[in-house]
C-alpha cells in the first residue's frame, strides 16, 4: 500500500510558470529539462510499483536532515525485516562507465550515482539505528527510461535496467509477508521526520521585471489577448477563474509582494479593468490595511 503519496514538485511548478513568462538561458533551460524529466521518471516508477502486493509500505519523496546532513530518498519500500531504497533515474541515451567515472552521451563527465546512493544508504542506516530499528537495507538504481543504455564491462546487481523492471517486481512479490504494527509505526516516524525545503532555494534567481505580463491559457500556456479565448487552441476561460489563476501564480512566484488591485491589474496585462480586478479580489480574498497600505490576503 502507498503510505506516503508523492507530493507535487513545487520546484517544477515554479519553473513551469516561469517558462511561460520569461526566456530561459541555456543553463536555466537545462535545469528545467532535468527536473521535468526526473519528475516524469518518478511518476512512471510510481505507476510501476502499483504492481506490488498489499504487503508493502511505499513511501515517496522523503527528505531528511540527519545531524546537519541532508539526503533525499525517491522511493522507500518497507517489507518484512527489510527496507528497499530506490533511486529513480529517468536518463536517456548511451551512457558509459570508465574507471568508476560516468559519462553522458556527449562524453561529458557526470556525477557517479553510486556515490550518491551509498551516501544516502549510510545516512539512512544510521538514522534508523538511532530510531531503534535494525532492518537490512537494499539499495537500487532504477533506470526506467526505455531509451537508456549503459556501456559497462561489469555486472552490478544494484542497477535495474528498463528491461529488468518486470522481473525485479516479480522478485519482490515472491515472498510477501503481512507486516506487523511496528512496520506501520516506522513508516509514520519517517513521514513525521520528513522536512520540506523551500523551492525558491533550489532554482535560479528571477525578477518581476523579467516576466511577461498577461493571463495564460491553462491548456497550452499561450497568452490570452482581448478576451479569455485562446487563439492557439480555442480554449474558452471564465473571466473570474482566469484572474484568480493569475493571482495564484503571482503569489507563488513572488510571495514577498503584496496582492493589490494595481499589482494584479499589471500582472494580468490590463486584460480587464481595475474595477473588475478589485471586485474579483474582494470577492475571493480578504482586504487588510488602510489607504496606501491596503492589500489582499487569503481568507482563513
Amino acid at each position: 500500500m502507498i503510505f506516503r503519496q508523492r507530493p507535487e514538485n513545487k520546484v517544477l511548478i515554479l519553473l513551469r510558470l516561469l517558462n511561460c513568462r520569461m526566456v530561459f538561458s541555456e543553463s536555466q533551460a537545462l535545469t528545467f529539462f532535468t527536473i521535468e524529466k526526473g519528475y516524469e521518471g518518478e511518476l512512471i516508477s510510481d505507476a510501476w510499483l502499483k504492481g506490488l502486493t498489499d504487503e508493502w509500505l511505499i513511501l515517496n519523496d522523503l527528505l531528511f536532515d540527519y545531524h546537519g546532513s541532508r539526503f533525499q530518498i525517491d522511493t522507500l519500500l518497507i517489507a518484512y525485516e527489510k527496507i528497499y531504497l530506490l533511486d529513480i533515474k529517468y536518463w536517456e541515451g548511451d551512457h558509459t562507465i570508465k574507471e568508476d567515472k560516468w559519462f553522458t552521451p556527449t562524453g561529458k563527465p557526470e556525477k557517479n550515482p553510486f556515490h550518491q546512493l551509498e551516501r544516502c544508504e549510510t545516512l539512512f542506516q544510521r538514522m534508523l539505528h538511532d530510531l531503534g530499528f535494525h532492518y537490512t537495507i537494499e539499495s537500487y538504481l532504477i533506470f526506467n527510461n526505455p531509451e537508456f543504455h549503459l556501456y559497462t564491462t561489469s555486472i552490478n546487481p544494484i542497477i535495474i535496467f528498463p528491461t529488468q523492471l518486470n522481473r525485479f517486481l516479480k522478485k519482490l512479490n515472491t515472498k510477501p509477508v503481512k507486516l506487523k504494527k511496528s512496520y506501520h509505526e516506522l513508516a509514520q516516524r519517517l513521514v513525521d521526520l520528513t522536512i520540506e525545503e523551500s523551492p525558491y532555494k533550489r532554482i535560479f534567481p528571477y525578477t518581476y521585471e523579467q516576466q511577461t505580463k498577461g493571463v495564460t491559457c491553462p491548456d497550452c500556456n499561450t497568452f490570452f489577448t482581448d478576451e479569455f479565448i485562446c487563439k492557439n487552441c480555442g480554449y474558452i476561460d471564465e473571466g473570474e477563474a482566469a484572474i484568480l489563476r493569475s493571482v495564484k501564480e503571482f503569489i507563488l512566484l513572488f510571495p514577498g509582494r503584496k496582492v493589490t488591485t494595481n499589482e494584479i491589474y499589471e500582472w494580468c496585462g490590463g486584460i480587464r479593468s481595475k474595477k473588475v480586478i478589485r471586485r474579483v479580489l474582494a470577492k475571493n480574498y480578504k482586504l487588510v490595511g488602510h489607504s496606501l497600505n491596503s492589500h489582499f490576503v487569503p481568507r482563513n
